[in-house]
């Protein structure tokens, strides 16, 4: 729709009088709402009998399956599926409850060979792994949809944005270790894989239509490999830890955080249903030595703050007698480059090379219609740029950046795109710094 300007906004002339009435747009009809199942809610698989006839129809159905699984996110310290939900084309669809089996070693061997459909694939593949299922083969549809540029990959906002219709949001945060599971949520949860394989099928075409499904395919291989990355000094993610001075008081965030984490996990709770951050940061910078002071700390709350009042007393006694050197650092100790602000201080040429390297980058994926993090992972670019390989001719070091990009574990498609860029980048950051 054409917006006049200022200028433009006076009443018509005389001749304009025979023209036709411009007409307003015509409203977008809104998507049609998917709220109830082709095939009805099916019964919760939860015994031996029960999950035999489900892998004899998954195993005579076609096609890929769509399958989710279900965690509680915000209640428990694992994260174990408590629900998994699949659907593949002439087996329907089904329910299955993890907690009353072993494993689902039967699944497994039903699903051999097959193609899995699932979105957020890094969110449920651990969970799943930890059941006994781990896929052959796999389409993500959250990653295929960043790969095709869509600026929000969200489940519900794909289906409505490709297929049409808006879906249900209500229990997506629910506590689904809850035992009997209510019907509504059950319902939520079927309707998750209710159109994955129609969604497959359409992003799927998208991605011929771009030249990006051999991108696809690779991105999908390495997911099948893919494991929840260890998590190092993940007590440094305290909400507020930016607020604490001295090392002593990063000590006892530290402490507190390891102990909150150890009883989450025994209890298996989500850890700041034992405190909240905010209660260990007003701890911490507090540093209390009694039970009573503790208690009286203003900030320090949740409903393990009185039950384990001791334990914490204690955490903190012992962060007061540790000797300075055992104490942790503001800044974390790692083995990559240093933080992109401190590069200009500490080495200005690779400084250069990094943001020469960032606008190239930028422009190159901007070019493909995919985001940045999605064309090369960050972590990949600053590690080659800060230690680049030592050759200068220019061939040589593009195949030594390709080689470094690859033993990183860059997909061939990202190396082909990306090393030309950053081979570029260190060029003629030595040229402007030699010049």
């Amino acid at each position: 729709m054409t917006v006049e300007g200022p200028e433009q906004a006076t009443d018509p002339s005389p001749a304009d009088d025979s023209a036709p009435e411009a007409q307003p747009d015509e409203p977008e009809a809104p998507p049609s709402p998917l709220l109830t199942l082709r095939d009805g809610l099916p019964p919760v698989v939860d015994t031996a009998e029960a999950l035999a006839e489900v892998c004899a129809r998954i195993a005579a159905g076609t096609g890929p399956v769509a399958i989710d699984a279900e965690r509680a996110s915000g209640y428990r310290y694992s994260s174990r599926a408590y629900l998994v939900q699949l659907r593949r084309e002439g087996a329907g669809t089904a329910l299955v409850d993890p907690i009353a089996f072993d494993d689902l070693a039967p699944l497994q061997e039903a699903l051999e060979g097959t193609e899995w459909i699932l979105h957020a694939a890094t969110q449920d593949l651990p969970c799943l792994a930890e059941v006994g299922l781990t896929p052959t083969s796999l389409f993500d549809t959250e990653l295929a949809g960043r790969l095709l540029g869509y600026p929000r990959v969200g489940l519900a906002t794909l289906v409505e944005t490709v297929l049409g219709f808006s879906m249900k949001k209500e229990h997506s945060a629910v506590d689904w270790s809850t035992r009997p599971l209510p019907e509504p949520w059950l319902e939520y949860a079927a309707l998750d894989v209710e159109v994955l394989v129609e969604l497959r099928e359409a992003i799927a075409a998208e991605l011929v239509a771009q030249g990006k499904d051999e991108w696809a395919q690779q991105e999908f291989d390495h997911l099948r490999s893919f494991e929840q990355p260890a998590r190092v000094d993940a007590w440094r993610r305290t909400s507020g830890l930016h607020r604490v001075r001295g090392r002593r008081a990063l000590g006892a965030v530290r402490a507190l955080w390891e102990l909150r984490d150890s009883i989450a996990e025994q209890r298996d709770v989500t850890p700041g249903r034992i405190i909240p951050d905010a209660a260990i940061i007003a701890a911490a910078t507090a540093m209390p030595m009694e039970r009573s002071a503790l208690l009286s700390t203003k900030g320090f709350h949740g409903r393990g703050a009185e039950r384990y009042a001791n334990r914490w007393i204690a955490a903190l006694r012992e962060v007061a007698e540790m000797d300075e050197a055992d104490l942790p650092s503001r800044s974390p100790r790692g083995d990559g480059p240093p933080l992109p602000r401190a590069w200009a201080e500490k080495d200005p040429v690779a400084a250069d090379r990094l943001q020469l390297a960032r606008e190239a980058m930028t422009a190159l994926a901007d070019e493909h219609g995919l985001p940045v993090e999605n064309l090369l992972t960050p972590d990949y670019l600053r590690r080659t740029l800060w230690t680049p390989p030592a050759t200068r001719d220019p061939g040589d070091l593009l195949d030594a950046v390709a080689g470094v990009l690859q033993g990183y574990g860059a997909r061939s498609w990202q190396v082909a795109l990306a090393a030309p860029v950053l081979t570029r980048a260190i060029l003629d950051a030595d040229a402007r710094a030699a010049g």
